[in-house]
């Protein structure tokens, strides 16, 4: 090499290194801006049908507003009617079984991956406020875990400004714990106990009333606690790019809903802003489901598909370019291991756009849980032993089930006229069961036998090497 390139290549090379370092400081937080924001805002225990803008009872403004900013969905779906499955079903893309998680109280297997181990590498800081509920910790390796039943709104803030000030893009999970019971938050006078309307698959009571009154109340409280999460996302001038989804989880405690795979326990409300990308007053009818909200956040966050989930993005839904995603959606209830569950009533059940299938493996069996030791339910027992026709039929049909269900969604969304015993009907029966057992078999879900197991999938996780007690 001659002289004079030798006397420069030094003065060079630290030049080099000083672009290198500005590009660093400059362009990658460039990119971090690009990228959007997500906040994901779950309630407990609420039946989409209660929320405002479903044609509910309770008062939502924040989230009736929001359905007026963005796409609110009319078909979306958990696949489990209980708090824990259902969280590990949205944190991992995997359906209950195959995660190992598919009772309540559960935790996944040790080798699943979640969200986290996916949006990080995409540089994202992706964590969580709220009620967990998910185990083991090494699954779930968010940021920040909990610190109480609700969203910690200080963290929130502090979290927000952070990334407005030229922070990481943030992935956030901020789950509340309302409006499970007890019913104890929210004004219940605003819901005079005289005046609410109670579904027709509930029996009237003064005590049902009174419990679905301050229900109602709880979930204006939740919606509150939405109103406070957006007003933060505006003060930090970030609601431009953040991809915002807020949804109801399963079911309410009263009969028919959690704990079942009825619509009241299964289907969810869902509704997402994202301005700019999602169609202020959209509507879309696309079937989804929990298991997809995992593929479709590290889909907007511009990753690639991972493997092996069960999810699939439907981000093509949110951006207009797609009005369908899935052909069905499935559900899994374990009562093994649940509060005053039946020892084992395995339900299993498969929807499409206008029929649902559900199979109860265990039918003989009496079906109860929470919700039978409740003051309400023993009031619906206590006017069905008073001679009470419709009491005693409504208590029955919560107890005791048939072999098989099926409804036609379409004309009968509450689930009232059970058609499997029609003989019109027996093509739908035949062509759900095939597709319901043959989704079970990919997911290693053995019915019965799987319900027996459950116990083995709850707590967390195992001591190794345990102390023996000294004799």
């Amino acid at each position: 090499m001659p002289e004079g390139l030798k006397s420069l290549r030094l003065p060079l090379l630290r030049i080099m290194k000083r672009l290198f370092l500005l590009w660093i400081l400059v362009l990658v937080p460039t990119s971090w801006a690009a990228k959007p924001n997500m906040v994901f805002i779950i309630a407990d225990d609420c039946t989409f049908r209660d929320i405002g803008c479903y044609g509910g009872q309770a008062k939502t403004p924040n989230i009736d507003k929001l359905a007026k900013q963005g796409m609110r969905f009319t078909r979306c779906f958990q696949a489990a009617p209980m708090c824990s499955p259902t969280r590990h079903n949205i944190y991992t893309g995997l359906y209950p079984v195959k995660s190992g998680a598919w009772p309540n109280h559960t935790r996944a297997y040790p080798h699943v991956k979640s969200i986290v181990h996916h949006l990080k590498p995409l540089g994202y800081r992706v964590t969580q406020t709220g009620k967990t509920h998910i185990n083991p910790r090494e699954v779930f390796p968010f940021e920040n875990f909990g610190g109480g039943k609700n969203p910690d709104m200080k963290y929130i803030d502090r979290l927000f400004a952070e990334t407005a000030k030229g922070g990481k893009p943030f992935c956030l999970f901020a789950c509340s714990n309302e409006p499970h019971s007890p019913w104890n938050k929210g004004d219940a006078s605003a819901y005079p106990a005289d005046k609410v309307k109670l579904p027709p698959y509930i029996v009237d009571t003064p005590r049902m009333r009174s419990d679905f009154s301050n229900y109602l109340a709880e979930i204006t409280y939740y919606d509150s606690q939405v109103g406070e999460i957006v007003e933060l996302l505006g003060k930090h001038g970030l609601s431009e790019n953040t991809l915002l989804m807020v949804v109801s989880e399963q079911g309410n405690g009263f009969p028919f809903a959690k704990w079942t795979c009825y619509d009241h326990g299964l289907q969810s409300a869902m509704i997402v802003r994202w301005p700019n990308k999602v169609k202020a007053g959209s509507v879309t009818d696309a079937m989804v489901e929990y298991v997809d909200v995992a593929s479709t956040f590290i889909d907007a966050a511009g990753g690639q598909p991972v493997s092996p989930v069960d999810g699939r993005s439907f981000l093509p839904v949110l951006r207009g370019k797609a009005d369908t995603h899935k052909e069905h959606v499935f559900g899994i209830m374990t009562t093994r291991g649940i509060i005053n569950g039946t020892d084992a009533y395995a339900i299993r059940s498969v929807r499409d756009t206008r029929y649902k299938l559900i199979l109860n493996l265990n039918h003989k069996s009496k079906f109860t849980n929470a919700c039978t030791k409740s003051p309400a339910f023993q009031s619906m027992v206590a006017k069905a032993a008073a001679g009470d026709a419709t009491a005693k039929r409504l208590v029955h049909a919560y107890q005791h089930r048939p072999a098989v269900e099926l409804f036609d969604m379409e004309k009968d969304p509450l689930e009232m006229n059970n058609l499997s015993g029609n003989t019109d009907y027996q093509k739908h029966v035949t062509r759900l069961r095939a597709k319901l057992e043959g989704w079970m078999k990919t997911q290693g879900d053995q019915g019965v036998e799987t319900e027996l197991k459950a116990r083995e999938r709850q707590g967390g996780r195992k001591k190794k090497n345990p102390k023996k007690k000294q004799p």
